[in-house]
């Protein structure tokens, strides 16, 4: 029997070297499977003659006609001019690198047939440099009944070499080296092409195939590769599921004295909401597994009250807890809150960001080691081998998303320690269109928090160009005037954090020379924590009316007084970046406005994005149009994405299929486990990597 493909070197293919190995690896081609796997993003029509007078903008297509006219053009860009005319119509080939010869190759009264893309130009409809051949008498087509495949390249790599390696995988592939490891009666079931049958195909459709169908991914072949690879996703997610399931992890049974404790000096009651997930976390706590829950809450929900909750309960038990935060300003907040509400209770709470130097560090290391500090808060820091953890069974992980996985294997490594697998509770105001909620945490258990607390108003977004950029500095300081504290955030499309600071620094002074009498704060990531810290309590205390700011605010910001945000080059930050913003103004009793300053003229992503944060305040619908914009590997982050790394299947077009993907991969799963590892290695061959992260 023939060797499976996956086995097979790519460099056992003819004309396949090291230097050509080494151009497809970029691709990661490695393997004669990969090149199968290697689909076309496109097609070209080579098969029929189209008439010209049919031909739209943007077609390519093969034309045929006769020679009317050639001739040099001189202009910015001297060029060969031929114009071609069949019985429908005309147009010209323009071609701005020729020769003496060609223009005479090209002379009155020759049939053309040619290729290329239809422009406008100059003289109306024109192809740029052609393929073309001259005709003799009525030559058919070249026998061409395939659609020409156009497939990604590198550099160093053409469409030519290309398509005749992959000919030359296609030639290898027979039944028995490219399993078919879905059973025939989940094909049966689900209306699924054989495997073998479908990569034909996309290698080669047929002429009558229809291209929009294709384009649009949705023909029956690229159902049958996009099924099977969101089903090995979702088994990875099964079996790191059924894997974590079988750790051991403190159990706990009831919420305890020491929760009572805490709800009872807090001047507020938790929601409904806040009570059914804190409930829900208990019950995962009781297992003696380990948790794995994903708590979403829009901005302002009271997740970190649910947090501090669970963590409760976990130190009650003698054990300790981490709180960690994607930026040092969130993970302050979180420090303060949790300091305010424990340390009353005879409970100590340590702190540890990047920053933390000499004494201090050495200080609260000794702490977390001893276990004098029950509750641990800090930033990526808490990964650092210098930290170790007494006893450590909860991992709370806010904004986890920003996290890399390998980051948040590091953070369950410090609970191993102590000889069990921590709880983890993941918290996000991101909230997670169902779409990825159905394949990237389809292995967590899900809660949402959908109750806002008692006196949030909603806020009113407006969409205005920079152009009136002096009537919103009026607005503001009206605003300022009336008691009202207001934030105006800077954004900038480099990633400089420098250059983002001196924006932020050059429109705080500018704002202090324009508002005489309003005083004005400046946040920004280069500042040191302490100097942040004390303007935020400034601000907060009342004590400066505006807060100039990068979008370090983003989160863990809380200032009730503040009803007004100025946010400039809206334009230029995701859906959910902007969902947060807004969230740090309407925390108050009074009317709350955002200020979207956008720079004209705006893209239609642009407008698009605008447009929806205008409309609607509810971050679910503001997320899943998010995902339609940017894509999961962005909303995620590229960090966060090794489960979605996809090679043919698309989260955001392929949507409709989850539900079915789910149940096939389920039903496999439990009656076809043997077939579980194979599919994981031909789509994701680190899966082992991600298990139990």
């Amino acid at each position: 029997m023939i060797d499976a493909l996956d086995t097979q070197d790519i460099k056992e293919l003819k004309g396949v070297g090291t230097a050509m190995a080494e151009k497809l690896a970029k691709l990661n081609l490695h393997t004669v499977q990969d090149l199968l796997f290697h689909l076309p993003i496109r097609y070209q029509d080579r098969t029929r003659i189209v008439p010209i007078g049919q031909l739209r903008f943007g077609d390519e297509a093969v034309i045929e006609g006769e020679v009317t006219g050639c001739e040099i053009k001189m202009g910015k860009r001297r060029s060969l001019i031929c114009r071609l005319r069949d019985h429908s119509g005309s147009l010209c080939l323009r071609f701005f690198h020729f020769s003496a010869a060609q223009k005479k190759q090209l002379e009155q009264g020759k049939r053309v047939r040619c290729f290329g893309e239809i422009r406008r130009g100059s003289t109306g409809f024109e192809i740029y440099h052609p393929e073309y051949s001259i005709l003799k008498d009525d030559e058919p087509l070249d026998g061409i009944d395939l659609l020409t495949p156009i497939y990604p390249l590198t550099e160093g790599l053409t469409q030519t070499k290309i398509r005749q390696l992959c000919e030359q995988a296609l030639d290898r592939l027979t039944p028995y080296n490219l399993r078919e490891w879905l059973p025939d009666r989940l094909r049966e079931s689900f209306s699924l092409p054989s495997l073998a049958d479908a990569i034909k195909f996309l290698h080669h459709p047929t002429q009558d195939t229809n291209l929009e169908q294709l384009k649009l991914g949705s023909h029956p072949a690229q159902y049958r590769l996009s099924f099977e690879e969101l089903m090995a996703h979702q088994l990875s997610l099964i079996n790191k599921r059924v894997l974590s399931k079988e750790d051991k992890a403190i159990t706990i049974s009831e919420a305890g004295a020491l929760q009572q404790a805490l709800l009872a000096q807090l001047p507020f009651s938790p929601t409904n909401a806040q009570l059914r997930v804190s409930q829900e976390i208990l019950q995962d706590f009781s297992t003696g597994h380990p948790m794995l829950r994903l708590v979403q809450g829009d901005v302002g929900s009271g997740k970190t009250l649910v947090a501090a909750m669970a963590a409760a309960s976990i130190v009650q038990q003698g054990h300790q807890v981490a709180v960690m935060a994607p930026t040092e300003i969130l993970a302050e907040q979180h420090y303060l809150n949790f300091k305010g509400w424990f340390e009353p209770l005879g409970i100590k709470v340590a702190w540890m960001i990047g920053k933390l130097k000499g004494k201090q560090r050495e200080a609260e290391l000794a702490r977390i080691a001893s276990g004098e500090a029950a509750i641990v808060v800090g930033t990526h820091a808490l990964f650092q081998e210098s930290v170790t953890f007494h006893s450590m069974a909860l991992a709370i992980i806010d904004e986890q998303h920003r996290f890399g996985v390998h980051q948040r294997m590091a953070l369950r490594e410090k609970g191993l320690q102590a000889g069990f697998q921590p709880h983890q509770l993941i918290m996000t105001a991101t909230p997670i269109p169902r779409t990825l909620a159905m394949s990237a945490y389809a292995d967590l258990d899900s809660s949402v928090i959908d109750e806002l607390p008692p006196g949030r108003t909603p806020v009113n977004t407006v969409v205005i160009s920079d152009q009136r950029r002096e009537e919103v500095i009026q607005r503001v300081r009206h605003a300022c005037e009336e008691g009202k504290q207001a934030y105006w955030v800077c954004t900038l499309i480099e990633e400089s954090e420098a250059l983002q600071c001196q924006a932020a620094e050059d429109t705080a002074l500018l704002l202090t020379e324009q508002l005489q009498g309003i005083k004005v704060g400046l946040v920004h990531g280069r500042m040191k924590a302490q100097e942040k810290a004390d303007i935020m309590a400034s601000f907060k205390a009342g004590a400066l009316q505006l807060l100039v700011a990068t979008t370090v605010i983003e989160v863990g910001v809380d200032v009730p007084n503040a009803s007004l945000m100025v946010i400039e080059n809206p334009e230029r930050l995701g859906l959910a970046q902007l969902h947060q913003l807004r969230g740090r103004v309407g925390r108050g009793q009074a009317a709350s406005h955002c200020v979207l300053l956008y720079r004209a003229p705006l893209g239609q992503q642009g407008r698009a994005r605008l447009s929806i944060m205008r409309e609607t305040s509810d971050g679910f619908k503001i997320a899943e149009k998010d995902l339609e914009l940017r894509g999961p590997g962005e909303l995620l982050g590229s960090r966060q994405t090794g489960l979605l790394e996809f090679k043919v299947a698309d989260l955001q077009r392929d949507k409709a299929l989850l539900g079915d993907v789910q149940r096939a991969a389920t039903e496999l799963y439990q009656n076809y486990p043997d077939h579980v590892s194979p599919l994981l290695s031909r789509w994701l061959p680190k899966h082992n990597q991600y298990l139990n992260v």
